[in-house]
Protein backbone atom coordinates (compact mmCIF):
# COMPACT_ATOMS: atom_id res chain seq x y z
CA UNK A 1 0.00 0.00 0.00
CA UNK A 2 1.20 3.15 -1.13
CA UNK A 3 -0.04 6.62 0.59
CA UNK A 4 -1.74 9.24 -2.00
CA UNK A 5 -1.88 12.55 -2.33
CA UNK A 6 -4.51 14.75 -0.83
CA UNK A 7 -4.81 16.10 -4.79
CA UNK A 8 -6.41 13.12 -5.27
CA UNK A 9 -9.51 13.99 -3.32
CA UNK A 10 -8.98 10.92 -0.57
CA UNK A 11 -8.59 11.70 2.91
CA UNK A 12 -5.84 13.61 4.40
CA UNK A 13 -5.06 12.78 8.16
CA UNK A 14 -6.78 9.75 10.67
CA UNK A 15 -6.17 8.54 13.58
CA UNK A 16 -6.76 4.62 13.73
CA UNK A 17 -8.37 2.85 16.33
CA UNK A 18 -6.93 -0.86 17.14
CA UNK A 19 -9.89 -2.66 15.56
CA UNK A 20 -9.40 -1.28 11.81
CA UNK A 21 -5.88 -1.93 12.12
CA UNK A 22 -7.18 -5.32 13.39
CA UNK A 23 -9.20 -5.62 10.08
CA UNK A 24 -6.50 -5.05 8.38
CA UNK A 25 -4.22 -7.52 9.18
CA UNK A 26 -6.67 -10.09 9.03
CA UNK A 27 -6.68 -9.66 5.49
CA UNK A 28 -9.42 -7.07 5.11
CA UNK A 29 -9.91 -5.28 1.74
CA UNK A 30 -11.88 -2.46 2.75
CA UNK A 31 -10.17 -1.63 5.68
CA UNK A 32 -6.54 -1.68 3.78
CA UNK A 33 -8.30 0.44 1.29
CA UNK A 34 -9.09 3.30 4.35
CA UNK A 35 -5.49 2.68 5.23
CA UNK A 36 -4.21 3.25 1.95
CA UNK A 37 -6.38 6.41 1.21
CA UNK A 38 -4.84 8.22 4.29
CA UNK A 39 -2.60 10.54 3.19
CA UNK A 40 -0.79 11.06 7.12
CA UNK A 41 -2.07 8.67 9.59
CA UNK A 42 -1.57 8.21 12.96
CA UNK A 43 -1.93 5.48 16.27
CA UNK A 44 -2.48 5.99 20.02
CA UNK A 45 0.67 5.30 21.53
CA UNK A 46 -2.26 3.09 22.91
CA UNK A 47 -3.31 1.44 20.22
CA UNK A 48 0.36 -0.33 19.31
CA UNK A 49 0.50 -1.17 22.72
CA UNK A 50 -3.16 -3.06 22.43
CA UNK A 51 -1.54 -4.80 18.90
CA UNK A 52 1.46 -5.69 20.99
CA UNK A 53 -0.70 -7.38 23.58
CA UNK A 54 -2.20 -9.52 20.71
CA UNK A 55 0.76 -11.13 19.52
CA UNK A 56 1.44 -15.18 20.03
CA UNK A 57 5.05 -15.28 18.34
CA UNK A 58 8.08 -12.18 18.11
CA UNK A 59 7.61 -12.30 14.39
CA UNK A 60 4.37 -10.87 14.16
CA UNK A 61 5.78 -8.06 16.76
CA UNK A 62 8.04 -7.41 13.56
CA UNK A 63 5.30 -7.25 11.30
CA UNK A 64 3.60 -5.12 13.19
CA UNK A 65 6.05 -2.75 13.82
CA UNK A 66 7.40 -3.21 10.15
CA UNK A 67 3.62 -2.18 8.72
CA UNK A 68 3.13 1.22 11.22
CA UNK A 69 6.90 1.51 10.53
CA UNK A 70 6.34 1.22 6.08
CA UNK A 71 3.01 3.31 6.15
CA UNK A 72 4.76 5.99 8.25
CA UNK A 73 2.29 5.75 11.06
CA UNK A 74 2.51 8.48 13.66
CA UNK A 75 2.79 7.30 17.47
CA UNK A 76 1.14 9.59 19.21
CA UNK A 77 2.22 9.92 22.99
CA UNK A 78 0.39 9.74 26.42
CA UNK A 79 0.68 13.32 27.55
CA UNK A 80 -0.68 14.81 31.05
CA UNK A 81 -3.50 16.36 29.12
CA UNK A 82 -4.49 13.08 27.61
CA UNK A 83 -4.36 11.62 30.80
CA UNK A 84 -6.45 13.97 32.21
CA UNK A 85 -9.07 13.99 29.78
CA UNK A 86 -9.14 10.19 29.62
CA UNK A 87 -9.83 10.78 33.71
CA UNK A 88 -12.79 12.86 32.80
CA UNK A 89 -14.12 10.44 29.88
CA UNK A 90 -14.18 7.47 32.50
CA UNK A 91 -15.62 9.31 35.05
CA UNK A 92 -18.66 10.31 33.00
CA UNK A 93 -18.82 7.54 30.76
CA UNK A 94 -17.66 4.80 32.31
CA UNK A 95 -20.45 3.38 33.45
CA UNK A 96 -23.21 4.82 31.34
CA UNK A 97 -21.88 3.17 28.20
CA UNK A 98 -18.67 0.96 29.60
CA UNK A 99 -16.33 3.13 28.19
CA UNK A 100 -13.06 1.31 28.83
CA UNK A 101 -9.64 2.37 29.86
CA UNK A 102 -7.79 1.70 26.81
CA UNK A 103 -10.93 3.86 24.35
CA UNK A 104 -10.80 7.05 26.59
CA UNK A 105 -6.80 7.08 26.58
CA UNK A 106 -7.06 6.83 22.24
CA UNK A 107 -10.41 9.07 22.58
CA UNK A 108 -8.66 11.98 24.78
CA UNK A 109 -5.49 11.67 22.62
CA UNK A 110 -7.53 12.24 19.13
CA UNK A 111 -8.99 15.28 20.97
CA UNK A 112 -5.83 16.90 22.10
CA UNK A 113 -4.25 16.32 18.76
CA UNK A 114 -7.56 17.47 17.02
CA UNK A 115 -8.01 14.64 14.57
CA UNK A 116 -10.28 12.46 13.67
CA UNK A 117 -10.78 9.19 14.89
CA UNK A 118 -11.49 6.27 12.70
CA UNK A 119 -13.26 3.19 14.20
CA UNK A 120 -15.18 0.47 13.55
CA UNK A 121 -16.25 0.12 17.17
CA UNK A 122 -18.10 3.99 17.78
CA UNK A 123 -20.56 2.78 20.74
CA UNK A 124 -18.57 4.10 23.20
CA UNK A 125 -17.20 6.94 21.36
CA UNK A 126 -20.33 8.04 20.25
CA UNK A 127 -21.31 10.45 23.70
CA UNK A 128 -17.75 12.18 23.87
CA UNK A 129 -19.31 15.56 21.84
CA UNK A 130 -16.12 16.92 20.95
CA UNK A 131 -14.55 13.59 19.47
CA UNK A 132 -14.35 13.79 15.56
CA UNK A 133 -16.03 10.26 14.46
CA UNK A 134 -15.21 8.99 11.58
CA UNK A 135 -16.86 5.40 11.16
CA UNK A 136 -15.68 1.82 9.68
CA UNK A 137 -17.80 -0.88 8.30
CA UNK A 138 -16.29 -4.53 7.45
Amino acid sequence: MQPTSAASGRGVSLIFDTDVLIWVFRGNAKAARAVDRCVERAISVVTYMELLQGVLHKRESRTIKDFLSDLRFRTLPLTENTGHRASIYMEEYGLSVGLGVADALIAATAVEANEQLFTGNDRHYKPIKELDLKRFRA
